[in-house]
């Protein structure tokens, strides 16, 4: 996730970034004004159809179109923001679960307890950065760290990784209150943090797995491509050649809005716009170290 300051946006104008849109399209501008500066040649030079005025009431259908557009790509964008933004908040919720949990067992267990307040420790951020990777269906083993005393921790990653580190978890809080540890009471405090685990995993998956349907997508982009495409035939005869950086600044600002929402649909990828995830691992661990 790009870093950035929103009071100086002055200086946005002048930076290019590896995110930035226009190095992603500018092949695409090469191509586009090349086009239209030959449909501009053959309708003024070749053709001469400047002189058919009734040619020129064309433009009103790209206004129509253009408005039309307009209101897709806002549903579009505003879509892929929605996404991002519930990716962000089931982050923080884990977050959440995760300082809760070391508090309440912070609080409960005896401080003479190291062995399993240290489980706690380490499995906790453990969980966090097994979901993290599980979303980017890969596996780090380096980012899991081993519990103190006891062999490194081995996980199948042909099987659901967040669920294995959650049932540990699991696992052991039922094993302190069936020896003695925790109250019936203090595992009803408990379970919310535990079944939160399992629900933000589940929340993201959904988000991952479930992108925004295919017939949809095909539609915007054949849209911004045939619309584009058409407007120097009707916008010749009212710009001449100055239809070639029309074109070119049109195309920008729509396929950059769709390259934006592409982008931010998945949140959870290692793009700049994507979500900081392995910051937020890493005050995960960090502050559940601090607690217990």
């Amino acid at each position: 996730m790009i870093n950035y300051n929103p009071k100086e946006w002055f200086t946005f104008i002048f930076r290019i970034h590896k995110a930035d849109t226009v190095r992603k399209l500018f092949p695409m501008f090469i191509g586009l004004s090349i086009y239209s500066a030959i449909i501009a040649w053959l309708e003024l030079e070749v053709w001469k159809m400047s002189d058919k005025s009734e040619l020129k009431n064309i433009t009103l259908m790209y206004g129509l179109l253009g408005f039309v557009i307009s209101l897709l790509l806002v549903f579009r964008t505003n879509t892929a923001y929605d996404r991002w933004w519930e990716g962000r908040r089931q982050w923080g919720a884990l977050v959440n679960s995760s300082r809760n949990l070391a508090i309440k067992i912070q609080a409960m267990l005896p401080l003479e307890n190291k062995a399993d307040r240290e489980f706690f420790k380490v499995m906790i951020p453990n969980f966090a950065y097994g979901l993290k990777n599980h979303l980017r269906k890969t596996y780090v083993h380096d980012e899991m760290e081993a519990i103190p005393g006891q062999e490194p921790l081995h996980t199948d990653i042909s099987k659901h990784v967040p669920n294995q580190l959650s049932q540990l978890i699991t696992t052991k809080t039922m094993d302190l209150y069936r020896n003695g540890q925790l109250t019936g009471d203090q595992l009803i405090v408990l379970n919310n943090e535990l079944q939160s685990f399992a629900d933000v995993c589940g929340a993201c998956e959904r988000i991952k797995n479930t992108p925004i349907p295919f017939s949809y997508s095909v539609f915007i982009k054949k849209f911004i491509f045939f619309y584009v495409m058409s407007m120097p035939f009707g916008y010749v005869f009212s710009l001449g050649y100055l239809i070639i950086p029309m074109i070119v600044f049109v195309f920008f600002v729509l396929a950059s809005l769709e390259l934006i929402a592409e982008e931010i649909e998945d949140p959870f990828g290692k793009d700049a716009n994507d979500l900081p995830l392995d910051s937020i691992c890493s005050n995960i661990r960090l502050h559940v170290s601090e607690l217990l």
